[in-house]
């Protein structure tokens, strides 16, 4: 006769942390090392705990790639409350920066990282990582958005606060308003209303945006499942797109955010173009307490 219970086992991990314009992940490498039956969704609630585990906006993991492809690899990311998203456009700058420094792939190459979102295409530009975001999708089912055709200045109200939205995916949703001072916007009041409205079947990121003029724009950024973050690539290229889309600035703008700046170019080839740092901060390793069922006889 036997009695069953559950016995916990210690498993320790290396990580990396990494940040690019001032979002910060950290990077689990499920490439060089062993991390078979890991539940990075769970993970990344501890790993991304500022004051319980390292600290991070989102976690990235390097995995090989799932189409068997030789010289591919491939991104997960995990928010702080565990859901898992398409596409960072930070994140997968810092994931090259550490695939070039490990001497997983040439530098001297482009690099092919598939995402949800796609075949992400990053290279090494003077110090700095560009990468080609793909074209933005701006039919609302697409993003997807709960109305049809292109959501540009669609009117959105939010406990009596009326605000003309205009919608872009780049590979995840993302709602970009237009006001007149950034830096006093209070983005934390109307920033997780606006990401869980019932207009958005997956959530949303949101942008405020404040046009400087043509060439330069100023963002803050309101991250689906982290809050508010210091920078967002994806948030800053469906940006510069619905600028230019509203006639507000060119093709090509400098993304002033609160963690750096990014360039931006929305290319007459339809892709979206995005240049920026990615910096190695640390190396660490951490002890996961895991659960398996036990039997005694």
């Amino acid at each position: 006769m036997g009695a069953a219970g559950m016995e916990k086992t210690k498993k320790t991990i290396r990580f990396t942390k990494m940040q690019g314009t001032g979002n910060d992940f950290v990077l689990l490498d499920a490439v060089s090392n062993d991390f078979s039956g890991f539940d990075f969704a769970s993970a990344s609630r501890r790993l991304l705990d500022r004051r319980f585990g390292v600290g991070a906006d989102q976690l990235l993991v390097l995995l090989p790639s799932q189409e068997k492809e030789k010289n591919r690899l491939r991104m997960r990311i995990f928010n702080a409350d565990g859901s898992e998203v398409q596409m960072c456009g930070n994140g997968i700058r810092c994931l090259a920066k550490y695939i070039w420094t490990r001497g997983l792939a040439p530098k001297t190459e482009k690099l092919e990282i598939e995402t949800l979102a796609g075949i992400i295409l990053p290279e090494e530009k003077n110090g700095l990582v560009r990468v080609d975001m793909g074209a933005p999708r701006l039919e609302g089912r697409e993003i997807p958005v709960l109305a049809e055709g292109r959501i540009v200045d669609y009117p959105l109200e939010i406990e009596g606060a009326h605000f003309p939205i205009t919608c872009v995916s780049m590979g995840n949703p993302h709602a970009v308003i237009f006001v007149e001072d950034v830096a006093g916007f209070p983005v934390g009041l109307y920033g997780p209303r606006i990401e869980n409205h019932p207009l958005f079947p997956e959530r949303t990121n949101v942008e405020f945006i404040q046009v400087v003029n043509k060439g330069q724009i100023k963002m803050r950024v309101w991250e689906r499942g982290s809050g508010e973050t210091l920078a967002c690539g994806t948030g800053a290229s469906a940006s510069v797109v619905a600028s230019a889309l509203k006639g507000l600035t060119s093709g090509r703008v400098e993304v002033e955010l609160a963690g750096g700046r990014l360039d931006i170019e929305w290319a007459e080839n339809g892709h979206v173009y995005m240049t920026g740092p990615a910096e190695e901060v640390f190396e660490g390793e951490m002890f996961f307490s895991q659960e398996k069922e036990e039997t005694h006889v």
